[in-house]
This record gives structure tokens, sequence and C-alpha cells, in this order.
């Protein structure tokens, strides 16, 4: 071990790495931008860039679900590229300056602009993203048992960044303009960059971080090294997917060769063949004991697919609806969108004293039991919401409470299933492709905004008013979360009456 690790270690903070609560601060302001962002996107496409066409909820429900998919997805490619060539400093701060100038992009009032933020945005969070949490993984010795709780004091700060983010941005962006909301996104971004450098001056990170291999960092490619080739490939890719993003017939104007579906979608079509053909492969390599975990992983992952297709609801339709259809005390529409991290925040506890309780008693449930309650409480979350149409006032509004139950019961199922599935699928899945399955993992979170996309689409009000609301679409929204709880409830019963058998699938992991 080298002084410089050994320095790094040495240095601590309330029992942990004091490098820690750098990166806690660095990922809070991270978040603070994203979800500050996210919080007022839906409305603003509504609002303002689509307010002109007669389909600006179904052009939105493209924008946003594409978005959220590559910026998924972008993960898994910023990922490969820190652990071969940047490393996770230089990764952490490429991938923070882009999305610091996507958010200030996004400042400006005009169309174009708006595609290459959200690109800028994309491209950064897949080099951020993925490696600050293998930062914090690396502060830790092999076998160090405080490293659970160092995750747990990170994710906290994810959810305070979630919590207060769209509380300030969606107050600005209502008092003074959408435009400073961003704006204030990206000096929340700007702000994390500022501590992760800070804590670099302090050497609080000792020697971790840097690149695998300086010659390959420094090696050149077409006369240019690799260190400056990657940032620019990756700035030469944001018009791509600015167009990517805007190449939908009702944004575009006129019809589109790929009919109803988008770049984005054919994309994610083809990726997931190939992802079912090369996992049928590894299937058939694979030993009968292997083979049992590995489909129980699947399963896993397409259930949290499903779970979180759902989920994301929340920055898209749900946000609509509570523009529109209910009777909002305290909070404006994007301002809602902090409920479900407050509920995270106050439940995360509890329910991990739940479950330690029930260990002690061996009453702990297995993973397929909680992953069939969280479905099952993702549909009763949105049945509540279905039910809230009984308590409409003559102009179509809902009074909140129904918002506010709905976030709780759903942000329950979250803490059921969120925490465990990441760990199982270390588990499950056999050692020579854990990296293939982790990226199918978060490849997962990509697909769940399909999901979103194809859902908002339905459930799309057509009309250029800027005022739209009422019985109208009190009804469009009430019947479709009425048959959304009915495929969650569904997917939940089927998980839960399946349990004995999937635990069988997992054999000795819990």
């Amino acid at each position: 071990m080298t002084s410089t690790t050994k320095d790094a270690t040495e240095q601590e903070m309330f029992g942990h790495p004091k490098g820690l609560f750098y990166l806690f601060f660095a990922e809070l302001w991270e978040r603070f931008s994203f979800y500050g962002m996210r919080a007022l996107l839906t409305l603003y496409m509504v609002q303002e860039i689509f307010k002109a066409l007669v389909e600006r909820d179904a052009a939105t429900a493209v924008v946003y679900a594409s978005y959220g998919s590559l910026v998924y997805a972008s993960t898994v490619i910023g990922g490969r590229i820190s652990d071969k060539i940047l490393g996770m400093r230089s990764s952490i701060f490429l991938g923070g300056v882009l999305m610091a100038i996507g958010h200030f992009v996004l400042a400006i009032e005009n169309n174009v602009a708006f595609f290459l933020a959200l690109a800028f945005i994309v491209v950064g969070n897949g080099f951020f993203k993925p490696n600050i949490s293998t930062f914090v993984g690396s502060l830790y010795p092999e076998g160090d048992t405080r490293k659970d709780s160092g995750f747990t004091i990170f994710y906290m700060g994810i959810n305070i960044g979630g919590f207060v983010a769209p509380l300030l941005c969606g107050w600005l962006a209502t008092q003074y303009g959408w435009h400073y909301g961003f704006g204030l996104a990206g000096i929340g971004m700007m702000t994390g960059l500022i501590f992760f450098w800070s804590g670099i001056k302090k050497n609080v990170f000792g020697d971790r971080g840097m690149p695998p291999s300086k010659e390959i960092y420094e090696k050149k490619i077409i006369g240019i090294p690799q260190k400056i080739l990657v940032p620019t490939i990756a700035v030469l890719t944001v018009p791509l997917i600015a167009y990517i993003l805007s190449a939908y017939k009702a944004i575009a104007g006129g019809e589109s060769f790929l009919g109803d579906q988008t770049y984005v979608s054919l994309i994610f079509k083809l990726i997931g063949v190939a992802i079912v053909i090369y996992m049928a492969m590894i299937m058939l390599k694979s030993t009968p004991d292997e083979r049992k975990k590995l489909f129980m992983a699947i399963l896993i992952t397409f259930f949290m697919t499903l779970f979180w297709g759902f989920h994301e609801l929340s920055g898209s339709v749900i946000t609509l609806f509570a523009a529109r259809n209910v009777n909002l005390t305290f909070l404006n529409a994007s301002q809602t969108n902090a409920l479900n991290s407050m509920f995270i925040i106050i439940l995360a506890i509890p329910i991990s004293l739940l479950w330690a309780y029930l260990s002690k008693r061996n009453l702990n449930p297995r993973t397929p039991y909680k992953f069939g309650l969280g479905l099952v409480l993702a549909g009763l979350s949105f049945y509540i919401l279905a039910l809230s149409g009984g308590s409409a006032d003559e102009n179509g509004m809902v009074p909140m409470i129904y918002l506010l139950a709905m976030y709780f019961i759903i942000s329950v199922g979250e803490l059921f299933m969120s925490p465990v599935g990441l760990s199982k699928i270390t588990d499950l899945s056999p050692k020579r492709i854990v990296a293939f399955m982790m990226g199918v993992w978060f490849l997962s979170s990509a697909y769940a905004f399909q999901i979103v996309g194809f859902i908002s689409k339905q459930l799309a009000i057509e009309s250029t008013d800027a005022n739209i609301g009422g019985l109208d679409t009190l009804a469009v929204y009430i019947d479709g979360f009425s048959l959304i709880a009915k495929y969650s409830l569904g997917a939940g019963i089927i998980v839960l009456i399946f349990g004995p058998l999937m635990k069988k699938l997992m054999g000795n992991i819990h």
C-alpha cells in the first residue's frame, strides 16, 4: 500500500474515511441538479417547448422517456470507459462539467438549446453516475464492516438532494421563470464539483480513482492522447443525441420512416434482442445450479424494471395529474416530486430496523416475497389515485391527501425492493459474468423509461390549452391509474404465489 493511500485511510470523520463526506456532498449536489431539473422538465415541455402542438402531451412523453432511457443506458458505457481508460476521478470531472453545461444551456430560451442541453446531461451522467458510487466502495478495504453503513450515509445524500431540489427549483420556476429553476440546478452541479475538487486538493482520497494505466491514459490514437480524445468524442456525440431525442414526427413535423416509434425505442428493442440471445447462450453453457440462479437474477431484473416503470411516472403523468387535477396545498406541481425522497428519508431507518428485528426472529422475508410485496404496494398506491376520482369536486379537482398517500405507499414498496436487488444480482450471477449482469441491471432502469413512455402516451391529452384540466382529464387519468394498479397488483400476486419456487431457484442465497 502506498503512503498516500495510507494517509487517506487514516483521515477519518465520524468513524468513516474522510473522503466519504466529500463524495457525499458531491453526490448530494449532483442529485440536487438532476432532480431539480427533472421536477421541471415535463411541465416545461408541455407549457413551453411543445405548447403549440395538439399532441404536446404525447411529444413530451416521448422526449421524457427517451431522455430517461439514454440517461441510464449511458452509465454502462461511461463505466466501461472509466474502467479501461480514464479512471474514476477524470470521469467524474468530465461528467460533472458536461452536466453543468447541460443545466446552464437549459436556461436559454430556445428549442434547439433545449435538446442540446438534454444531450449534454445524458452524456455527462454516463461518466459521473456509475463512478461516484464505485468511488465510495473503493474507500474501504476488503471486508471492512463499515462499508454498508458508509453506503447508507452516501445514499442519504442522494435523497436529501432529491428532496430539497424540487422544492427550491420548483419555487424559483414559479416565482421568476423556468430558466431560473434550471439555472439553480446548474449551480447545484457546479457546487458538487467544487466539493469533489476540494477533496482531491486535501488528499482525502489518497491515490484512489486514478487512471487504471498511465500508458493507456496517455496513449495516442490518430495522434491524440486518449485523455483528450475521450472528452472530445463525448462532446461530439452531443449533437447526435440531441437529434435522436428530437426525431419524433410530432416534434419534427411530417411523417417519420420509423412510424410511431423513435430512434431510442428502436435502439432499445435491438439491444433487448441481443441481450436475450446472449443470455440464452450463457444459459446453455452454465451448470444446472448456475442456470437456476441466473434465471432468478433475470426474474429479479424484470420485476424491478416493471416497478421502476410505474415508479418513474412520478416525473411525467403524475406531475401532470398534480398540475391539472389535484387541489395542491403548500406545494406546486413540480414540487410534489420531492415527496418520494421525503418519505424515503423518513422511512429508510425504520424499515431497515424492521428487517433487523425480523432477522433476529428468523422471520425476515426472502427476496421473492419482498419483491412481490413491493409490486403489490406499487399497485395499491395507484389504486388509491384511481379512488381519488370519487372525491373530486365539480371542477375535477381531488384532495391532495390522495397524492400524499400514493407517494407514501410506493416509497415503502421502493424500500422493499431497491436496496436488496443490486446485492442479489451480484450473489446470483456466476463470477465470470457479474460485470455483464450489473450492466443489464443498470439497463433495466433505461427500459423502465420505455414503459413510462408507453403509459404516458396512452394517457396523453390532446389540446393546446395551457390551462387544460377538469373532469375530462380526470377521467383519463383515473382510468389509467386503475389499469396500472391492476397490472402491478397482478405482477405482485404472481411473484408471491411462485415465491416458494423462486426460493428454490436461489438456493442458499437469502
